[in-house]
């Protein structure tokens, strides 16, 4: 059997790539398929070594840097691959990746991490964050996503199946697609985030790419506000400058920028809370967070609903705050210290394992044969049994031990 994995573009790794990883990890024969591939060598070591076959968007004048003014391309670059010798076509999308033409004797599953957030529901808040909300250039880039947005939904019949991320994105797909889905949650390094000896230091801590949509110059507003509560951040991006700013006048507040993943555990281990901000499809800090035992105060709506177990649980893992802003940020940071002594180091790390790297694989192997055992493919790839990773499974061929969307 002859498999084909299909990612979006490869330029850095991050939350997708984690999940491709783990793929190639369970189909190391198969081959690699984006619409770009320019990942460096470390970043590459993840996924085994293995590069990708790209499109001709991968030669095009500053697709390295700037791949993303090639979106209206990348319907037709992703439609010019040839799967036709594929028997099994996994695709890992949150654009174009699941666009693949497919034949009625392949079998197509898709993991969505989103439908494309930007033609969706998302839509304004993209064009407003990246200025093209007036004049022709917003006109233009309304036509555009206009246009992606049928092809999404019209290419979304090309999926035999569709995985979803979260259940918040179950929800996105159907109301995109009117299909429905499977979640299988993506894997988190539950092995590498753990629980530090010795008690917890007074700061909070949070970590992100400083996009807008993370929000956070509004987290350092909210602590410039409480002068008493020191907030360190690790983080670099174009909210730099803004988030500076503010920090000037908070010295309570400290800017790290970007920081090497040693550091960065070292923080998240220490730190009396996690403070999150984004509305993420599935947002794997939260996780990472809880995995070394650390409590989150995270705005409650998207994925990190499913991954954060508030104060109405009976083992709490962190609080929720309902607005986006900072007085509402405030009032959850003191609401957590008034309830921190319900949440342990213990429930926090039983609550992330349940996100662990070994659970996604089983689950996606054990979802891909049920598939199969439908078709007239073969149904088992025997490698998968030869993986030392997986080899003392005690997961059942055919059972999948997952929820409907």
């Amino acid at each position: 059997m002859r498999i084909a994995i299909v990612h979006d573009w490869l330029v850095t790794y991050a939350g997708a790539e984690r999940v491709l990883a783990s793929l190639i990890n369970v189909w190391p024969e198969a081959d690699l398929f984006a619409v770009i591939d320019f990942l460096s060598d470390q970043d590459r070591a993840h996924l085994g070594g293995k590069k990708a076959s790209t499109t001709f968007i991968q030669n095009l004048p500053g697709a390295r840097t700037r791949y993303q003014r090639y979106l209206p391309l990348m319907p037709l670059a992703i439609e010019q691959l040839d799967l036709s010798g594929y028997d099994l076509i996994i695709s890992s999308s949150h654009a174009v990746a699941k666009g693949v033409l497919s034949g009625p004797d392949q079998l197509h599953i898709s993991y969505i991490h989103s439908p494309i957030r930007y033609a969706w529901d998302l839509q304004h808040q993209y064009l407003q964050e990246s200025g093209l909300d007036k004049g022709l250039k917003g006109k233009l880039a309304r036509l555009v996503l206009h246009y992606i947005r049928l092809w999404d939904q019209r290419t979304s019949t090309g999926v035999d199946e569709f995985i979803a991320n979260s259940r918040f994105i179950g929800a996105r797909i159907r109301k995109a697609y009117r299909r429905e889905s499977t979640v299988i949650y993506p894997p988190v390094d539950t092995q590498h985030f753990t629980v530090r000896e010795g008690p917890r230091q007074n700061y909070y801590f949070t970590a992100s790419r400083m996009v807008p949509y993370k929000r956070l110059p509004m987290i350092i507003e909210a602590f410039a506000a409480m002068p008493d509560k020191p907030l360190i951040v690790v983080g670099d991006g174009p909210d730099m400058a803004k988030a500076q700013a503010i920090a000037r006048q908070a010295p309570n507040v400290r800017l790290l920028g970007f920081q090497p993943a040693a550091v960065l555990l070292e923080h998240m281990r220490a730190a009396r809370a996690f403070v999150f901000a984004a509305e993420e499809d599935f947002g794997i800090s939260p996780v990472e967070a809880q995995a070394c035992g650390t409590p989150v105060i995270a705005f409650g709506k998207g994925g990190v609903l499913e991954t954060v177990r508030g104060l109405d649980h009976p083992q709490p893992t962190g609080v929720f705050y309902r607005q986006q802003n900072a007085p509402s940020l405030i009032a959850a940071i003191t609401e957590f210290e008034a309830a921190q002594s319900r949440i342990s180091d213990l429930a926090c790390r039983s609550n992330a394992e349940r996100f662990s790297t070994r659970r996604f694989e089983q689950e996606i192997m054990a979802f891909v044969e049920s598939r199969l055992g439908d078709t007239n493919l073969i149904q088992r790839p025997t490698h998968y049994w030869r993986n030392q990773s997986l080899v003392n499974s005690e997961l059942p061929s055919r059972v999948v031990p997952i929820e409907s969307a």
